[in-house]
C-alpha cells in the first residue's frame, strides 16, 4: 500500500513540475525569460527559508561555502537556466524529452566521479539512452533546432547537482539546500536580462497569478517528490518519474497546440527504455548486496 501512494505522489509531482513548465512557458510569451527566472528564484528562496525557519533551522551558515554546496548550487543554476530558456524557446515534448535523460547522466557521473561501480549492461543502456537524445535533437538534419541544445545544458547541469548532493554534509539540510539553490537563480537571471539585452516590466495581474501558479505547483511537486521517496522503495517509485514526459506531451497539445513528430516520440521512448533498465538493474543489484 505504501509503494502505491508513494507512486501516486510521484505521478502528482511531475504533473506538477509539467504544469510549471507550462506557466513558464506562457508568462516567457511576454516576459523576459531572466526576469521570470530571477522572480522564480526569490520566491522558491522565501518559501524554502519559510520552511527553514518553521522547522527552527538556521536560513543561512557557513557550511553553505563548502565547496561541494558551491559546486551544487553551480550545476543548479547551469541546470535551471538551461531548461528554463529550454521551456521557452522549444517544444515542451522536446525539452521534456531530453530531461528523461538525467537519470543516466547520474549514473555516468557517479562512475566518473564517485567510484562506483557500473557494468557493462549499464554502460550500454547509457549509451543507448544518449543516442535517444541525439535522436530527439537530430544534428545535421533538417529538423534540427540549434535551441534544443539548451535542454541538454538543462541535463548537464541537474545531473552535477544530484551527483554533487551526495558528497554534501549531512549537517545541512535539504530546506538549506533549496533556499540556497533559488537565492542564486535572482542575480543569474538579471545577468541573462543583461545579456539579452531585455528590461525588466512590471508583471500585470494575469502574470502575476501565472507566477504564483508556478511558484505553487513548483514547491508541491517538490514536497511531493521527497515524500514519495520517504514512503516507497525507490525502485518501485522512480520509474514514474518519467510520467513527466507524458504530461508534457499532453498539456504541449492542449495548451500550446504543439505535436511532436514521430522522431521526438521514438528518441523520448529510447531515452526512457534506457533509464528504466537502468533503474531496475541498479535495483537487483542493491538487492544482491542487501
Amino acid at each position: 500500500m505504501d509503494n502505491l501512494r508513494a507512486s501516486l505522489l510521484m505521478i502528482a509531482a511531475m504533473a506538477g513540475f509539467a504544469v510549471e513548465d507550462m506557466f513558464v512557458k506562457a508568462l516567457a510569451k511576454t516576459l523576459p525569460v531572466g526576469e521570470i527566472l530571477a522572480l522564480l528564484g526569490g520566491c522558491g528562496a522565501v518559501v524554502f527559508a519559510t520552511g527553514a525557519a518553521f522547522r527552527r533551522e538556521r536560513i543561512w551558515s557557513r557550511d553553505l561555502l563548502a565547496p561541494t554546496v558551491v559546486l551544487r548550487n553551480l550545476g543548479e543554476l547551469i541546470g535551471t537556466m538551461g531548461f528554463v530558456l529550454a521551456v521557452a524557446l522549444t517544444p515542451l515534448a522536446e525539452a521534456s524529452a531530453i530531461l528523461q535523460a538525467l537519470p543516466l547522466v547520474v549514473t555516468l557521473g557517479a562512475a566518473l566521479f564517485l567510484g562506483e561501480t557500473v557494468g557493462w549492461r549499464r554502460w550500454t543502456a547509457i549509451t543507448v539512452g544518449f543516442l535517444g537524445v541525439l535522436v530527439v535533437i537530430r544534428p545535421g538534419l533538417s529538423g534540427f533546432n540549434p535551441l534544443s541544445i539548451l535542454a541538454v545544458m538543462g541535463v548537464i547541469g541537474l545531473g552535477i547537482r544530484d551527483v554533487v548532493t551526495r558528497r554534501v554534509p549531512k549537517r545541512i539540510s535539504s530546506w538549506q539546500l533549496s533556499t540556497s539553490a533559488f537565492a542564486i537563480l535572482v542575480p543569474a537571471g538579471l545577468i541573462l536580462m543583461v545579456m539579452m539585452g531585455d528590461s525588466a516590466r512590471m508583471p500585470s495581474p494575469l502574470q502575476f497569478a501565472a507566477l504564483l501558479g508556478a511558484i505553487i505547483c513548483g514547491v508541491l511537486g517538490y514536497l511531493a517528490l521527497i515524500a514519495a521517496m520517504r514512503m516507497g522503495d525507490t525502485s518501485a517509485v522512480t520509474p514514474f518519474r518519467y510520467t513527466r514526459l507524458l504530461c508534457a506531451i499532453v498539456i504541449g497539445w492542449a495548451v500550446f497546440g504543439e505535436v511532436p513528430d514521430l522522431t521526438t516520440l521514438l528518441g523520448g521512448a529510447i531515452i526512457v527504455a534506457s533509464g528504466l533498465y537502468t533503474l531496475i538493474r541498479e535495483a537487483r543489484l542493491k538487492r544482491r548486496s542487501a
